[in-house]
């Protein structure tokens, strides 16, 4: 989309210039040829003053990422975004630099903007909802900021600005307003509907043939909680139209967005008892998953990105089933290629923009999706099934709760809801 606006200015720019340089018929050729000259002439000038302007309106900008908890090997959101901000400064010529907090706290995360903004860094990217008590610290403090945050949904604002307030969250967003404890003049967050890839994740391990999964979460934040209760409702809607009534799901958050032995050993009892593939959702607990799948010949679920380069790499090929993917890197790389070449910061400031499907046609132009080249397509379920399913969710037919208040209604799968795994 935003190389096609591209174009048409192009195209509106020349065909401008052919406007303004045409000369008249009953002219002589030697005073054409003159006044030909000295357009194109022009045009060079006036196309070297633009080049000019626009290098120096985006040398005007300096680009900084914060990590959350994580760091930018983490094969997921920190890494995704990391290397969609660095390919857009490279390619542009500006400075980038990205920071790790010292560790897990708004503080220290706040300490991170602060010496990104003492270096000449002006616009911040901050992948994760932690940042949302980041963002209320520091929006107001620093106005001439540009803050672009990705996956900050308004109630990870709001329960970090209600607390600072002292007064007491019901973490429903409609009984606030955000702009009443956190500066949004010079904020711009992207969130994703997590409930639709999670949706397509379950609906293909079921039709893919599986039936006893898993759904290993990180903590229960509100992005892990829409990527499972989706992928619980895709894989109750693929049982119920395959008939079956033998699909079992475990479902559990490791409260932590790491693995490490326990979580490792409570995934060793769930595959060994018969779990064919867990969708492990949550940054680097994938790794538990992974180990304990390895040990049976057992399946995964990858999350957030393609992750099956990573794990078939790491612990067997073969061993991703397909992964729930959101948009991290075009949204990044889009968004700063539209507020600092386009000159649209405008159209960013002060909202909070739900990404999700944008096309029913395209499955790979949406924000959120199964990855087409590394899914694990069988006669069950082919790209063209795929594809039909994506349609009928963007047309409305298919449609997919994102109430993530209870655990979503049933009718032809079973779930044991085991609550964190520590």
């Amino acid at each position: 989309m935003m190389k096609k606006l591209v174009s048409l200015m192009l195209v509106g720019a020349m065909a401008l210039s052919l406007v303004a340089c045409g000369s008249s018929t009953e002219e002589s050729a030697e005073s054409t040829t003159t006044e030909t000259a000295e357009a194109e002439d022009t045009e060079e000038a006036a196309a070297d003053t633009e080049e000019a302007a626009e290098a120096a309106d985006v040398s005007e900008y300096a680009v900084a990422m914060i990590t959350d908890y994580g760091d930018i090997t983490d094969q997921s959101f920190n890494q995704t975004t990391y290397e969609a901000c660095k390919a857009f400064c490279e390619e542009q010529g500006i400075d980038f630099k990205y920071y790790k907090p010292a560790g897990d706290s708004t503080a220290e995360r706040v300490a991170s903007v602060e010496q990104a903004i003492d270096e000449g860094f002006n616009v911040i990217v901050m992948p994760g909802y932690a940042f949302g008590g980041t963002l209320v610290e520091v929006a107001e403090a620093y106005e001439d900021i540009k803050f672009i945050a990705l996956d900050v949904a308004a109630g990870d604002i709001l329960e970090a600005g209600v607390a600072a307030a002292g007064e007491t969250y019901d973490y429903n967003p409609a009984n606030w307003n955000v702009e009443d404890y956190c500066h949004m003049d010079n904020v711009y967050c992207a969130i994703y509907q997590e409930e639709i890839p999670g949706y397509m994740a379950g609906y293909a391990a079921v039709k893919l043939g599986y039936k006893k999964l898993g759904f290993l979460g990180g903590m229960a934040v509100p992005a892990v909680i829409r990527y499972g209760f989706g992928f619980v409702q895709g894989a109750d809607a693929a049982a119920a139209e395959l008939g079956l009534s033998d699909v079992e799901i475990n479902y559990a958050y490791g409260n932590q967005f790491y693995g490490d032995a326990d979580i490792t050993a409570a995934m060793d009892t769930w595959y060994k008892a018969g779990t064919e593939v867990v969708f492990a959702c949550g940054g680097g607990i994938y790794t538990s998953a992974a180990e304990a799948a390895a040990k049976v010949d057992g399946k995964v679920i990858g999350v957030d990105v393609d992750q099956a380069g990573t794990i078939d790499s790491a612990y067997g090929e073969g061993m991703t089933v397909t992964s729930a993917m959101k948009g991290l890197y075009p949204t990044t790389y889009d968004t700063l290629t539209d507020v600092i070449v386009n000159g649209n910061w405008a159209n960013y400031a002060g909202n909070i923009t739900t990404l999700g499907l944008v096309s029913g046609d395209d499955p790979t132009a949406n924000y959120v999706q199964i990855p087409m080249d590394t899914t694990q397509w069988n006669d069950g379920f082919t790209q063209d099934d795929y594809k039909a399913l994506v349609a009928d969710m963007f047309s409305g037919k298919v449609t997919v709760s994102n109430d993530i208040a209870a655990m979503p209604a049933v009718s032809a799968v079973k779930v044991n809801d085991l609550g964190n795994l520590k």
